[in-house]
């Protein structure tokens, strides 16, 4: 009879495996999920494949098991959990219960313990038990009825694959380990034996216990010497290798079946943003009915479903002189710009469009076009631009707009100064914050009830797609009028309902005059030194050459390295290396993951070419990447700022992702060095000092932190300080260390699990030190369970200017979602605080330098926004004859009101990374 398949899943392995696998993600509200990402695929993959078989998922519950009290040295050397990846731990165990995939832990054992006691009920109560794990410590389990799968090197494990590496059967792998010892757990074993000697010598005498009572007849002086001498490290050795197999099993095997998807899995990871997984699954959002709303969001919607409007489009100035006219007396004008690019300085304005309300009557709305291909008659292009200026100058004059950044970007090089103006994206962001997209056909349907012509309708796609200028004209006019009446449409709804809330001054005060200052920062772009990434790209090169050659003459020839097809038949057929599973289309996986496991056995081969592959990475995505952004009439790189794509308020930025360019190693600060002065000029960053943990000690109240922040004192070692209450000059640097990670800790919700895992301390110690923290601050604790309270009874907290961040899955059933809603709940009052002084301060720098330097020809400016960073570019002549640094410092230090000082710090360079 066929035997039931149970698969048993090393859940660490799988969530370390995926976080190395996959680049950086992040949710909309910033958290990082980018492990998250990958174990949920890896796990959908696995029951897609499966879908009747039982499926057990296996979690460590701490560092600290019964094994460091044998031996307290035990992984004691492992590096804390990487930052980014401890606030994602409480996922994991959520996404296991959205798909319906049973999971266990046991506080004090080790997952393998576990396993090692599934597997051995598994085998005796006729299943077929696979363990899918790469950790070689589970091989001790293998048998016939227990075999592992190796998710990296994707194949299985047999009694065969274990002599292999063991030289002995499994049940004898642990007396192997027990003498060879394992330098990644800090597991003893006896000195100067190895995997080899130590299998020769378990083939010999048959057990490590034989072989210690008989250590005295070996012949090689120095070996005996060791195994006399180390017997007992060697005994020890053995306790902390052998897997307890007969633990109380917290599930039976009844409970190991899948259960499907939860009701709602779909909302759960739409939250985390996982739509191409969610697609894969065949999910789609619901609507739940425990998601946090605006209130307006309740208000009935007319449905409009198609226009009363006037279309018209205009080819004389006598028409458009005529409209200009009738706009003015009325006093609001919507506009919207049509252009053949996204790219403000490749962009031709081939036409724009207006629409205004007569009084008591339907809107009229006209397209102008002006470089159409199929024109034949039109307005001049610069009379028309010399028309419409005077009306978009008029500060008489209201002009409303739909992500006017990109409109006034195309005007100002035009020589158009847009003034007076209202923008319904933004003032859609000040009232609903990420509740949904603020586009304006997601706008349209929600507010107005309408279903718009979309610009791929109009262009097409995929190679038939068009730029607008070759647009037939009646589709063109069209489009563009019904954007503009949309536009107007959406602004009287969408006023009314934002004057009835408290985020109007968010709007007038921070979201509306940072419009202009973005926009000219995105224009005006930074200089970026090509030549200096052009010879970084050839130093690349030169380094990938001798690579190859290395390669190429290890492997006898020469072949395609970036070739997965060639370079599988090469490492598994030609040079015979361990052979991963084949790939759904027959050839062999080449993935970093299989290189590291060729690696980590020792196959140079297989060093180098990870090398390779990270140089070819850094080549393409950070010096090939980066030259392709430069502009080719302005030589300089202008990225991209989105104005409303967060919860917290915070920028972020594409073409290209400055938050992303790497600066911790040589090579990454090699590409920051790029982005430089000018002639005359210099790099000049100012940078908030730990505005978090201060905002969190202003919200707080914590009268302790505030006179260390107001005396300028070393904030971490005065919290280490207090925390293990031992004078401030006697703070050892592990001390400020531990109480630094508390620090930034807090302010993301850390866990006891989660500061175990960034300190390498037992989850108790680690509890207890969070515990010590909020009895020596107690006013954080009180302001964390505040929030957490707030955002339960009205869907969202408030930032320190008003900003309401939504915390979806506040309510949620499942208490692991709830836990990091309230998570999020805390976090974005500090993040999204941050992001309100940051904007606050660049709209009073942009004006101050208006001001200041509005007469002078070689002016400053302000260039980039990243992260906690202003970077500017200021003439040598104007650092060295005025108070510009200080009078910068000042502004940013004091442009709210706090209960601590705000500190900025300022570097001054030729680059970027010269000016850190």
């Amino acid at each position: 009879m066929k035997k039931n398949k149970v698969f048993l899943i090393d859940g660490s392995g799988y969530i370390f495996r995926a976080y190395h696998a996959l680049p950086p993600l992040t949710a909309l509200d910033g958290t990082p999920v980018g492990a998250v990402y990958g174990f949920t695929g890896m796990l959908f993959n696995l029951i897609n494949e499966y879908p009747d078989n039982p499926f057990l998922v296996v979690f460590d519950a701490g560092r600290q098991t019964f094994r460091q009290k044998i031996y307290e040295e035990y992984k004691s050397h492992r590096p804390p959990a990487p930052e980014d990846l401890v606030p994602q731990f409480p996922l994991f165990r959520a996404v296991c219960e959205k798909l319906g995939i049973a999971f266990v832990e046991m506080v004090d054992y080790e997952a393998d313990d576990l396993i090692a006691s599934y597997a051995k009920v598994g085998k005796e109560t006729g299943h077929e038990v696979v363990i899918i794990s790469s950790d070689k410590d589970l091989m001790q389990l293998v048998d016939d009825n227990v075999n592992l799968f190796d998710p990296i090197k994707r194949k299985p494990i047999y009694e065969k694959e274990v002599f292999e590496k063991f030289g002995v059967s499994p049940a004898k792998v642990v007396d192997v380990q027990a003498l060879a010892g394992d330098s990644s757990d800090n597991v003893p074993g006896v000195p100067g034996i190895g995997i080899k000697t130590a299998a020769e010598l378990i083939q010999t005498f048959g057990s490590l216990e034989n072989l210690l009572e008989q250590a005295h007849t070996i012949k090689q002086n120095k070996r005996r010497e060791n195994l006399i001498q180390f017997a007992e490290q060697a005994r020890i050795s053995k306790k902390l290798v052998h897997l307890v197999d007969d633990l109380v099993l917290p599930l039976s095997f009844d409970d190991l079946h899948l259960k499907g998807f939860s009701s709602d899995a779909a909302n759960f990871f739409s939250q985390l943003g996982f739509k191409t997984l969610m697609n894969r699954m065949k999910l789609q959002p619901l609507e739940s009915t425990e998601m946090p709303k605006s209130d307006h969001l309740d208000e009935p919607v007319e449905k409009i479903m198609q226009t009363t409007a006037n279309y018209q489009m205009i080819d004389s100035v006598d028409q458009l002189q005529s409209f200009i006219k009738n706009a003015s007396e009325v006093g609001t004008v919507a506009f919207d710009t049509e252009t053949n690019s996204l790219s403000i300085q490749d962009a031709v304005l081939v036409g724009f469009s207006m629409a205004y309300r007569p009084y008591d009557s339907e809107i009229e709305a006209i397209y102008v076009p002006l470089n159409h291909h199929t024109l034949e008659k039109k307005i001049p292009f610069q009379i028309a631009i010399d028309l419409i200026k005077p009306l978009l100058e008029d500060q008489g004059v209201l002009k409303i707009g739909q992500n006017l950044k990109f409109d006034m970007g195309i005007l100002a090089k035009h020589g158009i100064h847009l003034q007076a103006y209202e923008d319904t994206m933004l003032m859609s962001y000040c009232l609903d914050g990420a509740l949904h997209p603020h586009n304006m056909d997601a706008l349209a349907k929600l507010h107005l009830g309408r279903q718009t012509l979309s610009y791929q309708e109009v262009v097409g796609s995929g190679k038939n797609q068009k730029t607008f200028d070759q647009v037939d004209l009646k589709t063109a006019t069209q489009y563009a009028c019904e954007d503009a009446e949309i536009t107007l449409m959406l602004y009287e709804t969408i006023r009314q309902k934002l004057l009835k809330t408290p985020m109007t001054h968010l709007y007038y005060d921070i979201e509306r005059p940072i419009v202009s200052v973005i926009e000219r920062m995105e224009s005006k772009g930074v200089c970026v030194h090509k030549e200096s990434l052009v010879q970084f790209g050839e130093e690349i090169t030169n380094r990938l050459t001798v690579l190859e050659a290395d390669i190429f003459k290890r492997c006898g020839h020469e072949f395609n390295i970036g070739s997965p097809k060639q370079l599988g038949v090469v490492l598994f057929e030609e040079q015979n290396l361990p052979q991963p599973k084949k790939t759904k289309s027959g050839t062999y996986s080449t993935d970093s993951d299989v290189l590291e496991e060729l690696s980590f056995q020792g196959h140079e081969i297989a060093t180098l070419l990870l090398e390779w592959r990270k140089l070819s990475k850094l080549k393409s995505t950070y010096v090939e990447g980066l030259l392709s952004q430069i502009n080719e009439k302005t030589g300089k790189v202008h990225t991209s700022y989105a104005l409303t794509g967060t919860n917290t308020g915070r920028f972020s930025s594409s073409n290209p992702n400055l938050q992303n360019i790497p600066i911790k190693t040589e090579d990454g600060r090699r590409i920051r060095q790029a982005f430089q002065a000018p002639k005359g000029y210099k790099i000049v960053t100012f940078d908030y000092s730990q505005i978090e943990l201060r905002l969190l000690t202003h919200f707080a109240d914590v009268p302790v932190l505030k006179k260390a922040f107001h005396e300028g004192v070393d904030i971490h070692k005065k919290t280490a300080s207090d925390l293990f209450k031992v004078d401030y000059d006697q703070v050892t640097t592990d001390q400020r260390r531990y109480a630094k990670t508390v620090n930034f800790g807090i302010i993301y919700g850390i866990s006891g699990f989660g500061l175990a895992q960034q300190l390498s301390i037992p989850v108790g110690a680690a509890n207890q030190m969070i515990q010590a923290y909020m009895n020596q601050y107690p006013g954080i604790g009180d302001f964390m369970n505040l929030q957490k309270q707030y955002a339960v009874e009205h869907g969202y907290t408030e930032t320190l200017l008003g900003r309401r961040c939504y915390t979806p899955g506040i309510h949620d059933r499942n208490k692991s979602i709830r836990n990091f809603a309230e998570r999020q709940a805390v976090n974005a009052v500090l993040q999204g605080s941050n992001a309100d002084i940051i904007k606050k301060a660049m709209y009073q720098i942009h004006n101050y330098l208006q001001d200041t330097f509005k007469d002078i020809q070689d002016r400053p400016y302000m260039l980039l926004q990243v992260h906690d960073e202003l970077v500017f570019e200021i003439p040598q002549h104007i650092l060295e004859t005025t108070s510009i640094i200080e009078d910068i410092k000042k502004i940013m230090e004091t442009c709210v009101y706090m209960d601590i000082p705000l500190v900025v710090d300022a570097g001054i360079g030729d680059n970027w990374n010269d000016a850190k």
